[in-house]
């Protein structure tokens, strides 16, 4: 906007005491001080509002003015309320160096003035960031890309000075300009977008986070086919990115709204862009994962994966280790939509694996993931073990810390993650077991609690592979018969019996070690096991009913 302009605002009531032939001069922003050397708070153009207690005497108008003059400022508007009018040495000043200088009457307040301005300008470079979006739009839809998301974030912090991160699905930044979102706030605004995204309300959605509100906007991805109205949200929620904008869009205008949607658009180019990237490496994970599910010869298999060596593997040699992942979305809900889980459970794989916290910033590039049914199946290459590190590779747990609180959000009350680790193999012979090993894991997750769920190779050398194939009606009776009795004897006399047996079986039946932890004398704890095998005609110093009571509880 020009100074013109403000002069011509009647609301205003600014009165022009010099600088007629300066009123086109651009005014960029608006700062309000009464310091007599404001010059470091200065960058240019702005509008300065003073009361004038900087002023003591008639000598220090010339510096102020100066020192206003030198920064590059627009004007200098001065409140008459303090001296009730203008000094004619400030007038004098401001001739002296060119400064158009406006007086403001004490019945107008400075922040009526500054209000006036920020809108202003702001819908200038709201309409300026606008056309400039429009061209990078054009340019990334039917040309080479232009940068990637950085591009457009970079405008949104010049232009309107907005700070904005572009985010995965699990809180991974993406892009991002000036400091990174710290991994703990980022896993946590994508939970908050998650949650309101599955409970229907339309973005932006409004997030406030240690008393810093941000407002997130969804990028949808472009390239799925189906509109995304048309879409049931769970087949997108856990893999469109968001964009985090440090701000409360709740009051913006309809304007800057609509073109921080066009900047979402535009960096959903960006993402297909990326998914068009990564079709190589899925192709050749689902032509090496056929082989293996077809019992193809080792020696197919291995010449397959000396194909994909130069996309999957570059630098690990020819003989690297592998390990399979193997992840299922399930969905308890039918809404009579058919939803594809093999798709969103590939999506959201490849989200895990390719944060180079968990994988490594060496592999997190080269993770190739297939889906067959309901499946989405990762082979992940790993560099030679080491002596510090024998086993390598991926740990179950590792690959879910960051990401469970954001997950559980977009899985709401009616979803499930669950996923299965392989132990590291070193030839094609391997992968064929590797890949039941990780079924076989999933399989074991899926038997716990819990919306997201992961389970290792090192778990099925124990009782706990066996629990998941036990048919649900036979672990319901078995249950049933060893432990209603004391739930019941619990409910009606707040005993504690359950909470005492696990106590005494994780002890190995050390009456000393169990009164301890359960800071019970030893004669209590006497009493509560015998009632224990009153109860059930079990008993406890039999390692066959021990045996039973324990697979009970973990059924259970």
């Amino acid at each position: 906007m020009r100074l013109r302009a403000l002069l011509e605002t009647d609301a205003l009531g600014l009165r022009l005491l010099g600088g007629e032939d300066e009123l086109d001069r651009t005014v960029r922003g608006v700062m309000t001080t009464d310091l007599r050397d404001p010059s470091r708070y200065l960058t240019g153009g702005e509008l300065v509002l003073t009361g004038l207690a900087w002023r003591r005497d008639a000598e220090d108008s010339e510096p102020f003015v100066r020192i206003l003059a030198g920064a590059g400022v627009a004007g200098l508007a001065a409140g008459e309320a303090e001296l009730s009018a203008i000094p004619d040495d400030l007038v004098l000043a401001c001739s002296r160096h060119r400064l158009p200088l406006f007086a403001v009457n004490e019945s107008v307040a400075f922040a009526t003035i500054t209000e006036h301005v920020v809108r202003q300008v702001s819908g200038e470079r709201a309409g300026d960031l606008a056309a400039v979006v429009d061209r990078h739009r054009r340019l990334m839809t039917s040309g080479p890309a232009g940068g990637g998301p950085e591009v457009v974030l970079d405008l949104l912090g010049s232009d309107l000075d907005l700070r904005a991160w572009v985010l995965s699905p699990t809180g991974r930044q993406i892009a991002g300009i000036g400091d990174p979102l710290p991994p703990a706030l980022g896993a946590t605004l994508a939970a908050e977008h998650l949650g309101a995204t599955r409970t229907g309300r339309r973005g932006p959605h409004r997030a406030a986070v240690d008393g810093v509100t941000y407002s997130l906007f969804p990028i949808r991805n472009n390239g799925r086919g189906a509109a995304p109205a048309a879409r049931d949200v769970r087949e997108s929620v856990l893999s469109d990115w968001l964009l985090a904008v440090e701000a409360d869009a709740s009051d913006w205008p309809a304007a800057r709204l609509d073109l921080l949607q066009g900047v979402t658009q535009l960096i959903a180019v960006e993402r297909d862009r990326r998914d068009a990237a990564r079709t190589v490496r899925r192709r050749l994970a689902q032509e090496v994962l056929e082989l293996v599910q077809a019992g193809a010869a080792p020696a197919e298999i291995a010449a397959r994966l000396r194909v994909a060596a130069p996309v999957l593997m570059p630098g690990l040699g020819s003989a690297p280790h592998w390990q399979v992942v193997v992840a299922r979305v399930d969905w308890e809900r039918d809404t009579g939509a058919e939803i594809e889980s093999g798709p969103v459970a590939q999506s959201l794989l490849e989200e895990i694996l390719v944060d180079p916290a968990v994988v490594g910033a060496e592999s997190s590039d080269r993770i190739a993931v297939a889906h067959a049914g309901d499946e989405a199946i990762a082979l992940v290459p790993l560099p030679p073990v080491t002596a510090e590190d024998p086993e390598g590779g991926l740990h179950a747990d590792a690959l879910l810390n960051v990401v469970r609180a954001p997950l559980s959000a977009g899985l709401a009350d009616d979803g499930r993650l669950t996923l299965g680790v392989s132990a590291a193999v070193h030839s094609a012979e391997g992968l064929r077991g590797a890949l039941e090993e990780a079924r076989h894991a999933r399989r074991v997750a899926a038997a716990r609690p819990g919306r997201v769920c992961a389970a290792g190779h090192h778990e099925l050398a124990s009782h706990v592979l066996l629990l998941p194939f036990v048919p649900d009606d036979v672990r319901r009776a078995f249950t049933a018969r060893l432990l209603d009795p004391l739930r019941d004897y619990d409910r009606r006399h707040r005993a504690e019996l359950i909470p005492t047996l696990e106590a005494f079986l994780d002890c190995d039946g050390s009456w000393t070690r169990c009164a301890t932890r359960l800071h019970l004398h030893v004669n209590t704890l006497r009493y509560r096991v015998g009632r224990i095998e009153q109860l059930t005609a079990r008993d406890l110093s039999r390692l066959e009913d021990k045996l039973d009571f324990f697979l009970a509880l973990r059924m259970s």
